[in-house]
């Protein structure tokens, strides 16, 4: 597994496995299940996902050591007060089934960001918390946070893909230590058709969402692909196989057209400001 070190010294895979939406007949337990008989040691859920239960369940099951697991849960922007945050946590810890966690997220920004964060500072000093972080923060969210936090986020997990590349958000999270990673890295299936990812993927022998995964890591970009189906798991598994040369990666980088998906973090619509 490639793996990086956060700021914090903490040891890193930059594949890890993604659980959005993965509830109801796409149940979560046996996906984690199989996605770590596959070969993958980072598990990344959310409060919003819905799913924490059954990631405990699995955890319960598999015959992985808990130390080798890597989990990350994200609280929603109702989690706006330092005792809801504690709460919170402590709760995503009893529905998981761990007596620590090894990171937790804001999932987007609020209006009361400070408090919530303040109480995550306060868990991981305490060792509940082995790394926190943000998701969905632009650079003047983190700026904001410059004037109270103790702790800076360790990593901060955005919507980046081959044609919203987020250059400048990127090249500030490296500058300040703060590891990126990618949301909806395949754009939810929609790049795997791209012209220039199957052309290089051909070139490979690979897949087109091989060469996207190879592509992050290349760049430093930690990944979260997620997958119910075993065969996907492994294919995207196998991304860790792909060397792209450094022509091919300047090829991927001119899909960027800097054309932002889903949510803005300064308009999500959240209501929670």
């Amino acid at each position: 597994m490639q793996k990086t070190t956060l700021s914090n010294g903490i040891s890193f895979d930059m594949l890890g496995f993604g659980t959005y939406k993965i509830t109801g007949d796409f149940d979560a337990k046996l996906a984690v299940l199989s996605a770590l008989r596959v070969g993958y040691r980072r598990i990344d859920t959310a409060v919003f996902y819905e799913n924490e239960d059954r990631i405990g369940l699995a955890l319960k099951e598999t015959d992985v050591p808990r130390e080798q697991i890597f989990i990350t849960t994200k609280l929603w922007t109702d989690v706006n007060t330092y005792q809801k945050t504690i709460d919170r946590v402590n709760k995503s810890m009893e529905l998981l089934g761990v007596d620590y966690l090894d990171m937790v997220l804001i999932h987007w920004p609020h209006k009361d960001v400070k408090e919530t964060w303040k109480a995550l500072e306060d868990l991981y000093l305490s060792g509940k918390l082995k790394a926190i972080g943000v998701s969905n923060f632009k650079e003047h969210h983190i700026e904001e946070m410059k004037e109270y936090f103790r702790i800076k986020p360790h990593l901060n997990q955005v919507e980046l893909h081959p044609e919203f590349r987020q250059f400048e958000l990127v090249e500030y999270l490296k500058k300040e230590g703060i590891q990126v990673e990618a949301w909806s890295p395949l754009m939810r299936g929609e790049a795997l058709s791209l012209p220039v990812i199957q052309k290089i993927a051909a070139a490979h022998n690979a897949t087109p969402a091989q060469v996207i995964l190879a592509w992050d890591i290349y760049e430093g970009i930690a990944v979260i692909p997620k997958s119910t189906k075993v065969e996907r798991m492994q294919e995207n598994f196998g991304c860790l196989s792909v060397s792209l040369s450094e022509e091919e990666v300047a090829m991927l980088r001119t899909l960027n057209n800097g054309i932002r998906r889903y949510r803005d973090p300064d308009n999500h619509g959240f209501g929670n400001q």
